[in-house]
């Protein structure tokens, strides 16, 4: 995969045909999954093996992440709304940072972090052992095969914990500031149904499944090119964490400032 390519020297030019590949990756891998589809060849029991990986190593630490994450939302908004006199306002406050931004973000670092570094080492681990060129000289589609599943298995699985993260985020923002601060529970529900629509969970469920797709790619992307025995596999886990990285964050700002455009804003101050 990838032979032959032309030595480039210069971080530029190296970047560039990275970015290059990277793009043709993510073509090849869009065709491989259409052909499993339609030639009914989908790798089911791959895709469940990663699903349940995935699901078992980035469940608990999304937890342990958001559940001290809404304590402080709701100990900060108490805190500016009872300077402010607007004690009401703190579901408007979880509909924009916990709805809008910080679940679809926590599961795309958790999915990033855990599941993308645990692929890319993988894949990098088949591909020295040779396994992979095994694989080639089979005739066996290695994207099909192992990329495919992976890839829809973390969009599927982040989906899934973008759910559990926002009703553990809000759960937890509501029983603070009514357990704790002392605030009006029906206040708090009505602030957040008030700013807060379906859409805005269909897109933050959106975010989390975009999120995994692509730290999904670059991981099995790097993993698969990975070269230089352990130590290239290491380098390999460290590239495919950063650029997923920042991928996810070029991804979150387009999806977040086109979304207001399509689907104007609801709720009065």
């Amino acid at each position: 995969m990838y032979r032959g390519l032309p030595t480039v020297r210069g971080p530029i030019s190296d970047a560039l045909l990275q970015t290059g590949l990277l793009l043709d990756f993510a073509v090849r891998t869009a065709a491989a999954a259409f052909r499993s589809v339609r030639r009914a060849r989908f790798s089911w029991t791959e895709f469940l093996q990663q699903a349940w990986f995935l699901a078992a190593v980035t469940t608990l630490p999304a937890l342990l992440v958001t559940i001290p994450l809404g304590v402080v939302v709701a100990l900060n908004v108490g805190s500016l709304a009872g300077q402010l006199g607007a004690q009401g306002y703190g579901g408007a406050v979880v509909a924009f940072v916990i709805v809008g931004q910080a679940a679809p973000l926590i599961c795309a670092l958790m999915i990033s972090g855990v599941g993308g570094s645990a692929m890319c080492s993988d894949l990098g681990a088949r591909k020295i052992r040779e396994e992979v060129d095994a694989l080639e000289v089979m005739a066996l589609p290695v994207i099909e095969r192992l990329v495919v599943p992976r890839v829809v298995a973390a969009a599927v699985v982040n989906a899934l914990l973008a759910c559990i993260v926002l009703l553990v985020g809000i759960a937890t923002t509501f029983l603070f500031q009514v357990w704790v601060l002392g605030d009006a529970p029906g206040a708090f529900l009505r602030t957040l149904t008030q700013f807060s629509r379906v859409p805005d969970f269909v897109v933050a469920l959106l975010k989390a499944a975009v999120f995994a797709v692509l730290t999904a790619l670059v991981s099995c992307f790097k993993g698969l090119t990975a070269k230089g025995g352990p130590g290239g596999v290491g380098t390999a886990v460290n590239e495919a964490v950063v650029i997923s990285f920042i991928l996810v964050f070029v991804a979150n700002t387009v999806i977040t400032e086109l979304y207001p455009v399509l689907v104007p804003a609801k709720g009065e101050y």
